[in-house]
């Protein structure tokens, strides 16, 4: 029996995306032509494939017995003719989606973004949030680059790199009537302070590092952005608890000052992960290289 290869990418984005709105989208083709190629698979694979439900399409047994081995060859193909290919950065004109996490758009993006400017100034960035759920990001059926923060459960379509560790240090105001350049347990536990309420793990490791060294914190103000936790701690008593690289951007500010905290809160993790049919291709490849480049820089620092 002939096969007609080219249905095949249609069939892994269905089974990805589980919609034949997006599944279209990220082929490029109309939704006509995706129930037509839908059509043509049911036919050459003898079994209705995926089955109309309320929340999307559901694959059959066939399908989910089929996808691994369908996604592996393709990802072969894409390994041979991908790792052939030449990229040259300074004449690329591309356009990447990248999902970081707040900690990572604060401290990593910009340096990410100057060092493209200097070396690829064709390609462009779109930044898509990464919260708690990969499935929100695009990076599990492909449509997004990469995934930048700490990365939890992934499943077996991506690939997870580690990149780089950083720690916590306090923040207080420059001229603080009790805290000079430490900061013992009595006084951390004494002040109030202020919370990042970041999504995602971030906001789990500080909980999870404050337990174990049972030390206590009492919360007076949370905020969800980086960005708004400066013009709180210069006006008031208060303290605050943040990534080290951070607090290094903080620390510019003449009204703050930066204090290792009363104990060791230890380090967390920050990784990147991406989808395996980009594993050889060359301009990903680049790109990688390069998060992973500035991402050793930032933590030597």
């Amino acid at each position: 029996m002939r096969y007609d290869l080219n249905l095949l990418p249609t069939f892994i984005a269905l089974m990805e995306e589980r919609n034949v709105t997006r599944a279209a989208e990220r082929l490029g083709i109309t939704q006509p032509a995706l129930s037509n190629a839908l059509t043509r698979l049911r036919t050459m694979l003898r079994d209705p494939l995926f089955i109309r439900e309320r929340y999307g399409m559901q694959p059959t047994q066939k399908a989910q017995e089929l996808a691994p081995v369908i996604a592996a060859a393709l990802a072969t193909i894409d390994d041979v003719i991908l790792g052939q290919q030449d990229f040259e950065p300074e004449r690329a004109d591309l356009l990447f989606t990248i999902a970081p996490n707040s900690y990572v758009e604060f401290v990593l993006m910009p340096v990410i973004v100057a060092r493209l400017r200097e070396r690829a100034p064709g390609i462009k960035l779109r930044l898509t949030p990464f919260g708690t759920d990969l499935a929100d990001t695009g990076v599990i059926s492909g449509g997004t680059a990469m995934v930048l923060g700490r990365i939890i459960d992934p499943p077996d379509n991506l690939v997870v790199q580690h990149i780089m560790d950083d720690g916590l240090a306090c923040v207080v105001r420059a001229d603080h009537p009790e805290v000079g350049d430490t900061l013992t347990r009595e006084q951390y536990e004494r002040m109030k302070h202020v919370n990042m309420l970041p999504p995602g793990r971030l906001r789990y490791g500080l909980f999870k590092a404050l337990e174990r060294q049972a030390l206590h914190r009492e919360v007076a103000v949370s905020v969800t952005h980086f960005l708004a936790i400066p013009e709180l701690i210069a006006v008031t008593d208060y303290c605050t608890t943040l990534p080290r690289l951070i607090c290094r951007h903080l620390a510019r500010d003449q009204r703050l000052k930066v204090v290792p905290p009363p104990v060791d809160l230890g380090t967390f993790p920050v990784e990147m992960a991406w989808h395996v049919r980009y594993r050889h291709d060359p301009a990903h490849r680049w790109l990688r290289s390069l998060v992973g480049e500035v991402a050793l820089e930032l933590a030597k620092g």
